[in-house]
């Protein structure tokens, strides 16, 4: 088991903890702004990227954070490894293990399949997505863009919109935001709303996309057609870009629109509004290398070291 803070769900964090990683990530940000963008702040430290389902900014920016923090890199993707001649999620950790890695970064389609290779491993673990379960680390870039964008977290609201049921973008997003006081909504087809979602979240739900008028924020949730099968969760692709899809036709001045990618464009948005510069989603993208630096920096260091302080000191190194 690991024996290494880990960040299995985002739940874990404390609303202090949440503040210290979005703070550290704005030290982390200064780096970006040099010529040469890189730290020895995790130098000789060894992560893994286990990526067992297809990602691309999510494995991009976890591999660009640690290689700007020199550590060293490996990237593990199931096609090509020993997966596909049917070794078990459990003997790939370990076979990893053996190599003594500080950090294993796990993507995986199945939910609690991060929490279960924690189990075989000192390293420590990070969630980069475990089916339709959590991803902590884009609830961390999505309040860190926020947060720039707005100045604010707490007295937000931001309205989820489109497939919640198989979203763990907008599970692990509405736990964050209302550990850091922020108002959050589901807005969605009766058939992509999860039954537990006001019980079990704390939100309020809606199936009519007028609702979306009192938010603050707008986020356009992917229509993950790879976790519904045989489909049959809405009646046509063309009929729910006409009912919830979101444009500039829905919006009024001042929301904030973000979508965490890949995108369905004229789907969950239209054209006009993916490419609209005011739009967060190619900021959210930028902050995800800064956020998931924060956040391993975190897990690998003491407690005295994790202050921005005593980050500002490490990069100018």
């Amino acid at each position: 088991m690991s024996s290494r803070r880990s960040l299995i769900a985002i739940g874990d964090l404390s609303r202090d903890e949440i503040t210290r990683m979005l703070d550290l990530a704005e030290r982390f940000s200064e780096v970006m702004r040099r010529d040469i963008k890189k730290v020895p702040t995790l130098r000789g430290r060894t992560v893994i990227n286990m990526f067992f389902e297809a990602s691309t900014r999510t494995a991009t920016s976890f591999e660009l954070a640690g290689k700007r923090m020199s550590a060293d890199v490996i990237n593990v993707k199931g096609s090509g490894s020993s997966v596909e001649k049917g070794e078990t999620l459990k003997d790939t950790v370990l076979t990893l293990n053996a190599y003594q890695p500080d950090i294993l970064v796990v993507r995986h389609r199945a939910a609690g399949a991060v929490a279960a290779a924690a189990r075989y491993t000192q390293a420590a673990v990070i969630n980069a997505g475990d089916g339709k379960h959590e991803h902590p680390t884009q609830a961390l870039l999505d309040l860190y863009t926020l947060r720039r964008a707005t100045g604010r977290l707490d007295g937000l609201h931001v309205a989820f919109v489109g497939d919640v049921l198989h979203s763990r973008v907008a599970r692990s997003g509405a736990i964050a935001l209302a550990t850091m006081g922020a108002k959050v909504s589901f807005v969605s087809p009766p058939t992509l709303l999860p039954r537990e979602a006001e019980a079990g979240l704390g939100v309020s739900t809606s199936s009519d996309i007028r609702d979306i008028a009192d938010a603050d924020v707008v986020y356009a949730l992917r229509m993950q057609h790879e976790r519904m099968g045989n489909g049959g969760f809405v009646p046509s692709l063309r009929e729910y870009a006409t009912r919830y899809g979101i444009g500039h036709h829905r919006l009024r001045p001042g929301q904030l629109v973000m979508h965490a990618g890949p995108m369905n464009r004229g789907v969950e948005i239209t054209d006009e509004l993916a490419d609209d510069p005011t739009a967060l989603i190619t900021t959210q993208v930028e902050s995800g290398m800064v956020v998931r630096m924060a956040v391993m920096y975190d897990l690998l260091t003491e407690s005295g070291a994790r202050t921005p302080e005593a980050v500002a000191e490490a990069v100018a190194a």
